[in-house]
């Protein structure tokens, strides 16, 4: 089973769905993870039901945080900023599906944060938005 989400990752990272720049938007934040460089921007964009209509991101850094960011746009698509406040980190990490450890758990989740810090509408990303 390990095998299908490792490759799920590989097909994430190499072919993203969701990469690029949304120019205008209506959300956009940037963070990074100093403890290894990744860095991730996601640009949304957000309908006048208050629903995401578009979702991108850019940046670099590893396989797991740019599939992370992949996977996890692909799952905002759709939802109100109010229902992407509720994702927790469980909910990524059962979408990668493999065993993490404190770094690579790190690299998973930066996508989360910069996405939850967009639609809080902070000025600052912080931990605390993905330990739940």
């Amino acid at each position: 089973m390990d095998d299908f989400y490792r490759e799920l990752i590989i097909e994430h990272y190499k072919n993203p769905s969701h990469k690029g720049e949304l120019n205008p938007n209506d959300i956009t934040f940037e963070d990074e993870n100093p403890l290894c460089g990744d860095q991730i921007r996601i640009d949304l964009r957000v309908g006048a039901d208050g629903k995401i209509t578009e979702a991108v991101f850019s940046g670099h850094g590893c396989a797991i945080s740019q599939a992370s960011a992949d996977l996890l746009l692909d799952e905002v698509v759709g939802k109100t900023l109010e229902e992407v406040k509720t994702i927790g980190k469980n909910e990524i990490l059962n979408v990668l599906g493999i065993e993490l450890g404190p770094v690579r758990l790190k690299c998973a989740l930066l996508p989360l944060k910069v996405l939850k810090a967009g639609a809080y509408g902070l000025k600052q990303a912080s931990d605390s938005l993905v330990e739940e």
